[in-house]
């Protein structure tokens, strides 16, 4: 059997398309990101003890939206299958069955959010943290559903080659969050300064609008209209669902995965001590926002990928693949730079505490070089599933965090002497890890022509 040649300029080929389905999702992905980091740049400016709190309560909270991004992925994927294969009625029934599971899902997530809400001393975190946090996580935590049928309307939307208006939405929701921070935080326009609680009740608010504005948009658009399903309340699909949740359940675990690593990394934070903590949320709101340019490049590779496997062009799946991959090491190399270069600039911007912005600074250092490390896994892991190559990649995913990064990061940051700056070199080793083999998977899938 055959080697299938992927050359450069094929692949150089490739690349234009990508970003050019990419740009608008990567900066509303981005946007996503800002809606948080906006959280923790206005609630840094009321102490450092809110902004522990806010990245307590956000980092528990992200376990539960990772995993409903992984449970929408299954949307992108088959609506872009569907189109490739020219049939625009699965398309819609796709989303209808996309939007059942966000609103099963979002009940069961936020039951258990609320639930875990009242033991959230189990986590040992700073009394003076654990003091303040509970009605920050309440609210962001209310917000699981509106996220959910977000993912599953955007993605539908990126996946029918409608991507910009979903963008300039999130773009309109990070400007709303930030104004109703601006009220609520600090008490303006003659309301009560909220402090934490104003920054929660403000990303609640702004996250249910955007759904409105994105249904709204939707039953507008023509070509979006003309797809969308004829009966909303017919009978589902049995098969349809199992189809879906073959590819989403795995790439919900291979998310988990990592955010429950970045979580328990949080957690161990808190145990070092507010300082930490506090320098670890700016580290990682940097780095979130970064990698979800990222994941906005990584979402356009499996979606082209899912469609030339819909029209059945697989001699173009390693040239939308490799170029991809060198798409994305080309966007890391960038924020490498970034971080080296403008540290402590960029952690003056969040906090006022010296020694907040001085360990913030050294953990930039380890963000910078993981960047890489963090495009090569996200970008690894989308072009695997436009093949609907899920089981493998989660295993890999599995033994990169919780058998490399959260055993390292325990016992040479907890335990060991490199503190917060050796938790963070764990997890820069589990992703390590991930970017490789993830990569060699997608190499050795697309290697061979398929049988005729």
């Amino acid at each position: 059997m055959l080697l299938v040649p992927v050359s450069r300029s094929a692949a150089l080929r490739e690349i234009r398309p990508t970003l050019a389905l990419a740009f608008p999702i990567m900066v509303g992905q981005v946007s996503q990101m800002l809606m948080g980091v906006t959280d923790s740049v206005m609630i840094g400016h009321t102490g450092t003890v809110p902004l522990a709190a806010s990245a307590f309560g956000g980092n528990v909270f992200s376990v539960f939206y990772v995993l409903g991004i992984g449970l929408m992925l299954p949307v992108s994927v088959f609506v872009s299958r569907a189109r490739g294969a020219g049939r625009p009625d699965d398309c819609g029934e796709y989303l209808r069955h996309g939007l059942v599971l966000a609103l099963v899902f979002g009940a069961l997530e936020t039951a258990v959010i609320v639930a875990l809400g009242f033991r959230l001393e189990w986590f040992q975190q700073p009394a003076e943290v654990l003091a303040i946090v509970q009605p920050f996580y309440g609210l962001i935590g209310c917000s699981i559903t509106p996220v959910l049928l977000y993912l599953a309307l955007r993605q539908f939307a990126e996946a029918m080659g409608k991507p910009w208006v979903p963008m300039f939405i999130m773009l309109a929701g990070v400007g709303l969050n930030a104004g109703l921070n601006w009220i609520l935080i600090y008490g303006h326009l003659g309301f009560p300064a909220l402090g934490l609680m104003g920054a929660g009740i403000s990303t609640l608010v702004s996250r249910a609008a955007g759904v409105a504005a994105l249904y709204a948009w939707l039953r507008r658009d023509p070509l979006l209209r003309a797809a969308l399903p004829n009966r909303w309340l017919a009978p589902l699909s049995g098969a349809r669902l199992r189809e879906m949740l073959h590819i989403g359940l795995p790439a919900s675990g291979m998310l988990l995965f990592e955010s429950a690593a970045f979580a328990g990394a949080a957690i161990m934070m808190g145990w070092l001590g507010t300082v930490p903590l506090a320098a670890h949320q700016i580290a990682i709101s940097c780095s979130g926002t970064t990698f979800m340019i990222l994941l906005g490049l990584s979402a356009a590779a499996g979606m082209r990928i899912s469609a030339a496997v819909g029209a059945g062009e697989h001699g173009r799946l390693r040239p939308i693949g490799f170029g991809a991959l060198a798409l994305g090491a080309l966007f890391a190399a960038s924020f490498m730079v970034i971080y080296l270069v403008a540290r402590h600039t960029i952690a003056g911007w969040f906090v006022r505490d010296a020694a907040v912005i001085a360990l913030a600074s050294q953990l930039l250092i380890v963000n910078a070089l993981f960047q890489l490390f963090d495009g090569g896994q996200v970008m690894g892991a989308a072009i695997l599933r436009g093949l609907s190559d899920v089981r493998v990649p989660a295993v890999i995913t599995f033994i990169a965090y919780w058998v490399i990064a959260i055993p390292g990061a325990f016992l040479f940051g907890v335990h060991g002497p490199g503190g917060a700056m050796g938790i963070w070199a764990a997890l820069a080793a589990g992703l390590a890890f991930a970017a490789v083999f993830l990569g060699w998977r997608f190499a050795r899938l697309t290697a061979h022509p398929p049988k005729a």
